[in-house]
C-alpha cells in the first residue's frame, strides 16, 4: 500500500466517521507518528513500512471512534509545553489559557489549583515563576498520577493530593485557580463524541446546573487564601453573570474577564484583606 492509498482510504472511512475535515485528520495521523514535517517529505507514491502501516491503522481505528488524536497520541500542547493526557484526565483546551494569562498578571507565590488534572494549568503557571510554591489536588489518582509525570518531565516541583475541593488541603494560599466542571448535566447530549464519549464525566460535569463547583469553591475559599488573595476560575462562556454574583455573594471583587474570542471565559474574584 503507497502512502496516497493510505490517505485516501483513511479520509474515506474518517468521513463515514463524521469528521468535518478527513483528510486533514488523516495526515494528522501521519504526522503524529512521524513528525510535524512529514507531509514535505511523505512521496504519496512510495509504499508504506509494513511497521508504520500497522500503528497507523490502529490509529486510524481509534480516531474512527471519535477518540480524540490526543489521546491517541498521549500528549496536548498547552502554553508552552506538552502534557501527556489519558482518558482519566480532561484535555487541557486552548481556551483556558486565557486563566494561565490572567494569573501572571497578579502577584502570587503560592498558588492551590482545585481539580487539576493533567497538571496543566498549575505546572504552567510554576513553571513561569521561579520560586513559587504549588499545590494540585484532585479527586481521581489515576489524574493525580499523570499530573505527577508531567511535572517531573517538565521539571517543576510541584506538590499534589488527592482531595474534594478543600477537604483536607491545609494552609494558606496567595491564589487559587480552578477549571471545574461547569457543563450542566442537560447540556451533556450535545457534546461532541471525542468530549462526551472519551473524556471523565466527573471532570467535565456536576451531574446538575453546572454551577456546584463554583458554590464549593467561593464557600472555601477565604479560609484558604491569604488576606487579600485571589481566585480565578474558568467558565463557560454563557455562565459569566452567574459565578460572579457567587463569589460577590461570598464577598469578593469580581471582574469576568474574555478569551481571545471575547468570550467571557474567566472569572476573577479578589477577597479584600479588610474582610478576612
Amino acid at each position: 500500500m503507497t502512502w496516497g492509498d493510505w490517505l485516501a482510504g483513511a479520509s474515506t472511512r474518517l468521513a463515514g466517521a463524521g469528521l468535518d475535515d478527513p483528510r486533514r485528520e488523516a495526515w494528522a495521523l501521519i504526522s503524529a507518528l512521524l513528525g510535524s514535517n512529514a507531509r514535505h517529505h511523505i512521496m504519496l507514491s512510495a509504499p508504506v513500512p509494513a511497521d508504520q502501516l500497522a500503528r497507523l491503522d490502529g490509529m486510524l481505528a481509534a480516531r474512527a471512534a471519535r477518540q480524540p488524536l490526543s489521546q491517541i497520541i498521549g500528549r496536548r500542547a498547552f502554553w508552552k509545553h506538552d502534557f501527556r493526557v489519558t482518558r482519566d484526565t480532561l484535555d487541557p483546551r486552548p481556551e483556558t489559557e486565557s486563566l494561565i494569562e490572567a494569573a501572571l498578571k497578579l502577584p502570587w507565590r503560592s498558588v492551590l489549583d482545585l481539580g487539576t488534572g493533567t497538571g496543566a494549568i498549575l505546572i504552567s503557571l510554576l513553571a513561569e515563576r521561579s520560586g513559587a510554591r504549588g499545590l494540585g489536588t484532585d479527586l481521581s489518582e489515576s489524574a493525580l498520577d499523570v499530573a505527577r509525570d508531567n511535572a517531573a518531565r517538565i521539571g517543576v516541583d510541584a506538590a499534589f493530593q488527592r482531595a474534594d475541593w478543600f477537604q483536607g488541603v491545609a494552609g494558606r494560599f496567595d491564589l487559587i485557580v480552578s477549571n471545574p466542571p461547569y457543563i450542566a448535566q442537560s447540556e451533556m447530549p450535545d457534546l461532541s463524541p471525542e468530549v462526551r464519549e472519551w473524556e471523565p464525566h466527573s471532570a467535565l460535569t456536576d451531574f446538575g446546573d453546572g454551577l456546584s463547583a463554583y458554590r464549593a469553591i467561593a464557600a472555601g475559599a477565604r479560609t484558604h487564601l491569604v488576606p487579600g488573595g485571589h481566585v480565578l476560575v474558568e467558565i463557560g462562556w454563557q455562565q459569566g453573570r452567574d459565578v460572579a454574583a457567587i463569589f460577590a455573594d461570598a464577598g469578593a471583587e469580581v471582574a469576568v474577564l474574555p478569551d481571545l474570542d471575547g468570550r467571557d471565559r474567566v472569572v476573577r474574584a479578589l477577597f479584600p484583606a479588610s474582610l478576612a
